[in-house]
Parts: structure tokens; C-alpha cells; sequence
């Protein structure tokens, strides 16, 4: 089977349960049996989901940016990439802000973030890494590229190294297939790439401080 369709079935097997509480309610102790958490009256409350103390809140902008989008159709989608797009992941307390500005239930907003492969929950690496697995990158090597990027940073599939310097994400297609395999480093294009010069490119990227 496909490595990367087999991460994501591993993924899948998780329980939603213990990642949404994890989530929404890192500080209570999941029980495991699903009594810990009323659908209802836990999450679809927006008044229950305290936000936390000492996270990355809402900036500014991004409160003027809600409240222009907030009534148009499609407005959470939009909300959360400029929200991404800004701190390079979904903060937890940032999307308990973003359920209150838009008067829709938590269960919402994580549903959304969940369901596109394009959000993320964790911050990333300084370096974030991309790696084309759509058909032409699979078919010439762009499976052997992730794993040699595996094993050379010590990481897997949405992994982040110790010292934070670098993450690994696969991506489905992007748009180079001429290229292939493909590889993307903080949207810096690398193409037919081989695992013979991978060292070279991470050196670079470690080298740069900026």
C-alpha cells in the first residue's frame, strides 16, 4: 500500500474524541469511554470554550479582516487561511477567538480545520518542507525523496525536528509535474529533485537565520 495513504490510515484510526479534546480541553483528562464530552453542551456552547491565558490571540488586523468577511458566504473558510497565512498554523486559542466573532460552534471551526489537509493545528518548523506525492511526483521518485528526508532530519509526515528548524508535509500536486519529483521549502521550488543533493539544500536553509 502507499506510505503516505497508509499514514493517513493510521491517522484516521485515531479517535476524533481524544483529538477534539485534546484540543478544545487540554487541561481535563480524557477518560477514553466519551463520557467526558456532551457534543451539545461542551462544544457547540461558544460561552463554555474559555480561551486560554497566555496564547497567541487575534491581531488587529485579523479582527478587521472577520468582521468584513463574517456575514459573506464561505467566511470561515477565508477567515482560517488568513489566519494560516498569518501564523503559519491554527492556534487553539485563536480558533476559540474566531468561533466568537463568527457566533458559530467550536465543533465548527474544528470540523472545517480537520477536514482540509491545508490547516494546520500545530505551529511548523522555521523551514517548512512540502513534498509532491500526486501521481507524476510519486511514479519518479518522490516517495524516496520523504523518506530520505525522514531519515536524514529524524522526523516524519507532519513532524517538526527538536530545534524547530524543520517540518515535512505531503502535498498533492503542485502543478510542476514536468518537474517531478518536486519539492517545495518555504515556497522555494525545487525540481527533479534526487536524494543524492538533499544535504546541500538543508544546509542552505539552516545556514539562513533570517
Amino acid at each position: 500500500m502507499h506510505r503516505f495513504m497508509r499514514s493517513r490510515l493510521r491517522l484516521a484510526s485515531l479517535s476524533d474524541y481524544a483529538i477534539m479534546h485534546a484540543f478544545c480541553f487540554p487541561e481535563q483528562p480524557y477518560r477514553g469511554d466519551g463520557g467526558w464530552l456532551n457534543m451539545e453542551k461542551n462544544v457547540n456552547t461558544v460561552a463554555q470554550a474559555k480561551t486560554p491565558e497566555g496564547e497567541t490571540k487575534l491581531t488587529p488586523e485579523l479582527t478587521r479582516f472577520i468582521e468584513e468577511w463574517k456575514a459573506r458566504p464561505g467566511s470561515l473558510v477565508m477567515v482560517l487561511h488568513r489566519v494560516q497565512q498569518t501564523f503559519g498554523y491554527i492556534p487553539r486559542a485563536v480558533a476559540f477567538e474566531i468561533a466568537k466573532q463568527l457566533d458559530q460552534p467550536l465543533a465548527r471551526i474544528y470540523g472545517v480545520i480537520t477536514f482540509y489537509n491545508f490547516f494546520r493545528l500545530k505551529k511548523p518548523g522555521r523551514n517548512l518542507i512540502q513534498v509532491c506525492l500526486g501521481t507524476a511526483c510519486y511514479l519518479r521518485g518522490g516517495d524516496d525523496v520523504l523518506r530520505e528526508l525522514e531519515e536524514t532530519l529524524g522526523i516524519s509526515i507532519n513532524s517538526t525536528t527538536p530545534d524547530g528548524e524543520f517540518s515535512i508535509e505531503v502535498v498533492r500536486c503542485l502543478g510542476c509535474c514536468g518537474l517531478a519529483p518536486v519539492m517545495v521549502i518555504n515556497g522555494e521550488v525545487y525540481g527533479k529533485v534526487e536524494t543524492a543533493n538533499l544535504p546541500n539544500i538543508l544546509a542552505k536553509y539552516r545556514e539562513r537565520k533570517d
